[in-house]
């Protein structure tokens, strides 16, 4: 029985509109005991080019393809790509978008589809950002919203059953991934 592997990803930039920037990236990788934390980051970037380096490079740690790999991440960018499966319009329409507009990013988007379909990889989308133990958190309802947003990725084959302490888990993780994206900006600065 093969074990499966989890990403926990943020991705940030640090005045994201303006020309002058610094972005940075976190990611966490847990194979049973195992947990790998990488980050970096760029000059002059953007926050979707930082959330998808994130799981860039978490694919990249890997040695083999044919994982089962579940994708904890706070950016509906990413996430909602996968779950909404907008690549294979993408695809379907010469990597333009709706507006009939180049795909941005494209280059990244090409990256990770092609380390995705190597792999049985299922993408989760997490509130970022969040303090589980603050009073004015109602944790409860968090992780009723995480179950109702994620139910179709929830309800596959390869899905974990995902407890309220998983769940309290997981959003740790995320922030470490937040936290390692801090980092990696601050070591640019």
């Amino acid at each position: 029985m093969s074990r499966i592997v989890n990403f926990y990803t943020d991705g940030a930039c640090s005045g994201n509109q303006n020309d002058d920037n610094v972005g940075g990236w976190g990611a966490i990788l847990e194979y049973g005991d195992v947990i790998k934390e990488l980050h970096s980051g760029e000059l002059n970037t953007t926050n979707n080019k930082m959330e998808l380096d994130a799981v860039i490079n978490a694919f990249r740690q890997l040695k083999r393809d044919g994982l089962t790999i579940h994708v904890f991440t706070d950016s509906s960018y990413v996430a909602n790509c996968f779950l909404n499966k907008w690549y294979v319009n993408w695809r379907n329409n010469g990597w333009k978008n709706k507006k009939k507009e180049p795909v941005e990013n494209r280059d990244r988007w090409e990256e990770l589809l092609t380390m995705v379909e190597k792999n049985d990889v299922t993408f989760y989308r997490v509130k970022g950002h969040v303090n589980l133990g603050s009073e004015k958190t109602d944790a409860d309802k968090m992780y009723r919203k995480f179950l109702e947003n994620n139910k179709n990725a929830l309800s596959q084959d390869s899905a974990p059953e995902i407890t309220f302490d998983d769940f309290r888990k997981l959003i740790d993780m995320n922030n470490r991934a937040d936290e390692l994206a801090n980092i990696a900006m601050d070591e640019l600065r």
